[in-house]
């Protein structure tokens, strides 16, 4: 069965897990959507994203935190991000990404590629190929490289020349027109980038 990846951002994720703390670790997901002003479906997204890194345990409609979320909301910014980065590489979505960009001898994929292997291993959801590549960007797994429309290796540092290839992968269906072929991750600067290549998606 593929596994859900719900449409949440890590700092939606990381701000219901805070409030959760301050419910000493254990409290009804309602009572929580109230704190949030929020309806409770609202907030199954988040919910669902931190059971499914095992960070919390949902039972009978109530969220209690696991040891490893205890340890995330105690933890700095950066050890949070490694906590998550460790946790989505435990996933099978996430360490076959991982794994094929291991594989591929330029250490790239195309946006074709990323979009079979989020297909082959993920429950449909909208928006779904930005939603993993905002999680892999904020861990440190991978980015996006707008210029070549291609999902490569995380950069230890980026320098300020580059940031313009950090930019979202064009929306499904944007005017960037058909997804481009495996050659993309080896442009030169003869082959320079599509139209549109640098859009970004809201």
């Amino acid at each position: 069965m593929a596994t859900t990846y719900p449409k949440c951002s890590p700092t939606e994720m990381l701000g219901l897990l805070v409030l959760l703390n301050d419910h000493k670790g254990s409290e009804d997901v309602a009572l929580l959507a109230d704190d949030l002003d929020l309806e409770i479906d609202e907030i199954f997204p988040a919910l669902e994203y931190a059971e499914l890194l095992q960070f919390v345990k949902v039972t009978e409609g109530h969220a209690s935190f696991t040891d490893l979320g205890r340890k995330l909301v105690a933890a700095s910014i950066r050890d949070r991000k490694a906590l998550v980065r460790e946790q989505l590489k435990r996933t099978p979505l996430f360490r076959t990404i991982l794994r094929a960009l291991e594989a591929s001898p330029e250490h790239c994929l195309s946006e074709e590629e990323f979009g079979h292997i989020v297909a082959f291993t993920t429950a449909k959801a909208d928006g779904g190929e930005q939603n993993i590549v905002n999680w892999g960007r904020y861990a440190d797994l991978f980015r996006y490289d707008a210029d070549a429309r291609a999902i490569r290796p995380a950069r230890k540092a980026v320098s300020p020349k580059d940031g313009g290839g950090l930019a979202p992968p064009p929306a499904a269906g944007s005017a960037t027109g058909a997804l481009p072929s495996r050659k993309t991750c080896s442009r030169t600067a003869e082959t320079p980038p599509g139209p549109g290549a640098a859009s970004a998606l809201a």
